[in-house]
């Protein structure tokens, strides 16, 4: 793109088509499906036209639709994309093999996500092999105060740059259970450096408990956190302690690595 174009706010010869399709690869920022309805309301168009666009990005595999639900969720192309940008950081390949140590640890699913504005990326996963278990969630991404490993990366940074993240009182929520608010959120974090772990309790899903913490960083990197999750029935106090200390633990050996 020109600087002239730049100025215009776009390129000088825009195609429409490939404008909406971009349009609706951001939609997955913030949603885990997509539904022809929904994505023609977004862009202004006819649901055919909207189911043109949706069929033609599950042909290259930037999408995948579920037969069952006729929804269309993150496809192989388009995650391949985001953990190969992710690779250059080397979070993922450094944090694996503690991330599986942890797993064999405590028994139950630890996430790795990574700061991504004012929400998290799920970036790799290691599950337990638990009958009842948390999936992993690798492609999504959750408001950060939502989550227990994006609510321990949000206890580290500067005041200044949690105001930019969160410059409304009103914060947008998952669950009954979700911080609703900046006030709400500032309060917990002041918890969290004295406890030294995050925890969600139902906060992103409503079956769901997680404990997470922040991996210690050199400055200028991506911020990163792991998460510890499992279903909400199995996640006492004892065991929200024991995953968190253990948790600890692993986010230094991962700095460290």
């Amino acid at each position: 793109m020109t600087q002239d174009e730049e100025a215009r706010g776009g390129p000088a010869y825009p195609i429409e088509s490939v404008s909406n399709a971009l349009r609706l690869l951001l939609l997955l920022r913030d949603r885990d499906e997509l539904r022809v309805m929904d994505c023609a309301a977004e862009l202004g168009v006819a649901r055919s036209t909207a189911h043109r666009l949706l069929a033609m990005l599950d042909h290259h595999g930037f999408l995948r639709r579920d037969p069952a639900t006729r929804t269309y969720r993150t496809g192989e192309a388009l995650l391949a994309l985001g953990l190969n940008a992710i690779r250059g950081l080397d979070i993922r390949t450094r944090a694996r093999p503690y991330m599986q140590a942890l797993c064999d640890e405590v028994g139950e699913t630890v996430n790795l996500v990574v700061l991504e504005g004012d929400g998290v990326r799920f970036v790799d996963a290691i599950e337990t092999p638990q009958a009842l278990r948390v999936g992993g969630r690798i492609g999504l991404r959750r408001p950060a105060h939502c989550t227990s490993a994006g609510k321990a990366i949000l206890a580290a940074l500067p005041p200044e740059e949690l105001r930019r993240l969160y410059p409304k009182e009103e914060l947008t929520v998952m669950t009954d259970d979700s911080l609703s608010s900046r006030t709400e959120l500032q309060k917990a974090l002041v918890e969290i450096r004295e406890v030294g772990f995050a925890l969600a309790r139902t906060e992103s899903d409503p079956d769901i408990v997680a404990v997470g913490v922040r991996i210690p960083q050199d400055p200028g990197r991506t911020e990163a956190g792991i998460a510890v999750s499992a279903p909400a029935s199995r996640m006492t106090a004892e065991e929200i302690e024991r995953c968190g200390r253990a948790a600890i633990r692993t986010a230094a050996l991962i700095a460290s690595g």
